[in-house]
């Protein structure tokens, strides 16, 4: 993996993963039980199982900051990365976004545990969760080798400026190109 910022970075709050949120640091409290790899463990659960993808679920909201996602239950892949990172960092572990390339990107978190960075996809309702080897919802497909402190701008540029997730799936999801 390759890293795009200093190690501290990956504990950052910005306008996506605002860590600062009450409603985040609310749910990192109620998630918090255990060591950090109970607690990763169960705040990818918690996206995984209680965040709905967009598509899924047919449903038109355009949700980008991790307390939006969190307060609607719902989004595209970049968003549920975003609030999964969010409650990661609330947590204090390191967490940051990768992207795999397909004819669109497709969004998903890496994170530090236990010494090793694993990446996870909470897209996946059938993905478990793994501490040690990388978990994805398309396994097949090669991840882009970076790993973002912050989402990529071209990911927040395509869901600030629309308005319909199910619009922006069909004319406006950014592209490998855009990495």
């Amino acid at each position: 993996m390759i890293f795009d910022a200093d190690p501290w970075d990956y504990l950052a709050a910005d306008e996506a993963v605002d860590l600062e949120h009450p409603l985040v640091q609310a749910t990192a409290s109620t998630l918090r039980v255990g060591d950090d790899l109970a607690y990763a463990q169960a705040a990818f659960e918690y996206v995984r199982d209680e965040i709905e993808h967009s598509m899924d679920v047919q449903d038109p909201r355009v949700t980008w900051r991790a307390s939006d996602v969190l307060d609607q239950g719902v989004g595209l892949c970049f968003a549920q990365a975003h609030a999964l990172v969010a409650l990661l960092r609330a947590g204090g572990i390191q967490a940051g976004f990768c992207y795999q390339p397909f004819d669109v990107l497709h969004g998903l978190v890496a994170t530090l545990i236990d010494d090793r960075w694993v990446r996870l996809d909470p897209r996946g309702k059938d993905v478990e969760f793994s501490a040690a080897e990388d978990r994805l919802a398309f396994p097949g497909t090669p991840v882009h080798p970076t790993v973002y402190a912050a989402p990529h701008p071209a990911v927040l540029t395509a869901l600030k400026s629309h308005t319909n997730a199910l619009a922006l799936c069909e004319e406006g999801l950014p592209t490998p190109n855009a990495l």
